[in-house]
């Protein structure tokens, strides 16, 4: 393998818990210098050394400067990054386009949750999928005959991001005394948010039993119901990539469309996301909207848990921008979205208004989606996890490569020079 002494790796902030630095071990072994820059006590307390460890302790102003002079310092040639646009990734990202780095982003997986997304200089609707036609993308797959991967049976990231979530903020909290001008990209204030996922982690149980009976009610109900995937209001995705600033405008614009448009025997079914964690009311607010529109009567709320279950009944499915949609499409289920998606194709994604969508939809393409659904799993999509051990060190035997590469991953399939991915299957 090429050497790669000449490079340094910049880590910012990551996914909460020892991904980025167990990563940042494995690059070491690769021949690569690695730096972090933590900016608060929970970034510290997931970094387990101290000889490449940067505090940045100064004003949210002082930031780009600081940034800049620390690439010089220690001759950054790579930036490495959880999402891109918390302001202080933002920042960093458009001095290091700047200064001509190399911008690894790192995001929850487009084909969550078995996989993760690697892209290059962003992700979401930065991401270069938002520009590619899914004749590019079919033109792309003549380079490659390899078989699409299926999802293991099971992974089980849910209950470490919700732990390593709580342990996160619970640092924030208590251990980041000398981060005194760290200033958060969320409303909520540290304590709120620490109380809020430890509240959700406590829980659980409780939050399981009202799914289950709220699903069940839905499912032995015996009507045809509309299905709508909630996202998290603080949630990049929803708030830099879509039209709306509340989930309560997206849950308006909805309800109002099904009032209108779905049949008076049909139902609308609105699914939290899994990490929902009551910082917002919105069974109170959904409840409040339907009656409103005279609707309240067949309105539903479930609470978190896996999709797939209400997907097989599900007549159509709505979301603002949830990666949760590549499910509905995998399914050939009508597609309705509103925001932002690197899935937000005109052959597979519904163009009409929210009343006729409800009331006539039209079938997504099925067979341009599982083009593009094997071009992702090809290029951007690699299998693991980041918050449960045996997910890193299935991601870890595969993203290492695909970092130290000279082409990103949708280079390097359109060239023929992909890197041989691992099947799913072993994930031990």
């Amino acid at each position: 393998m090429t050497m790669h002494q000449d490079r340094t790796f910049l880590f910012l902030q990551g996914p909460h818990g020892p991904f980025f630095h167990r990563l940042s071990k494995m690059l070491d072994r690769a021949g690569v210098r690695t730096w972090r820059v933590g900016f608060n006590g929970g970034d510290r307390a997931f970094w387990f050394s101290f000889h490449n460890y940067i505090g940045f302790k100064g004003m949210p102003e002082d930031w780009p400067a600081t940034f800049r002079a620390i690439v010089a310092e220690k001759r950054v040639t790579d930036i490495v990054l959880y999402g891109d646009t918390r302001p202080i990734h933002a920042e960093a990202v458009a001095a290091a386009r700047d200064l001509g780095l190399t911008i690894h982003v790192f995001e929850e997986g487009y084909m969550r949750p078995y996989w993760v997304t690697y892209e290059r200089d962003g992700t979401n609707g930065h991401s270069r999928l938002m520009d590619m036609t899914i004749a590019e993308m079919t033109r792309a797959l003549e380079m490659s005959d390899l078989d699409v991967p299926e999802p293991p049976a099971h992974w089980g990231d849910m209950r470490q991001h919700v732990f390593y979530g709580a342990l996160y903020h619970w640092f924030l909290l208590f251990r980041s005394a000398e981060y005194r001008n760290f200033r958060r990209h969320r409303e909520l204030t540290v304590a709120k948010e620490g109380l809020l996922y430890t509240r959700r982690l406590l829980l659980m149980p409780f939050v399981s039993l009202d799914r289950i009976i709220a699903t069940a009610r839905i499912k032995y109900g015996g009507f045809p119901y509309h299905l709508v995937l909630m996202q998290l209001e603080h949630d990049a995705s929803f708030q830099m990539h879509s039209p709306f600033t509340r989930m309560k405008e997206f849950i308006e614009l909805v309800v109002d469309g099904f009032a209108k448009g779905a049949p008076r025997h049909h139902h609308l079914v609105f699914k939290a996301h899994p990490l929902e964690n009551g910082r917002s009311p919105l069974r109170r607010i959904i409840m409040a909207v339907a009656r409103e529109k005279g609707v309240d009567a067949r309105v539903h709320y479930v609470r978190g848990g896996k999709l797939a279950g209400l997907l097989d009944h599900a007549r159509t499915a709505v979301t603002v921008n949830s990666t949760a949609a590549q499910q509905v499409l995998w399914r050939g289920i009508p597609l309705k979205v509103f925001g932002k998606a690197v899935y937000n194709k005109p052959e597979f994604v519904s163009t009409l208004p929210l009343p006729d969508f409800f009331a006539q939809p039209g079938r997504p393409d099925n067979r341009a989606y599982k083009d593009y659904r094997r071009f992702l799993l090809e290029t951007s999509q690699v299998a693991g996890g980041f918050y449960s051990a045996r997910g890193r060190r299935h991601l870890m035997r595969q993203v290492v490569d695909m970092m130290l590469d000279e082409e990103d991953p949708y280079d390097a399939l359109k060239s023929g020079k992909a890197a041989p991915r691992q099947p799913l299957r072993v994930v031990n």
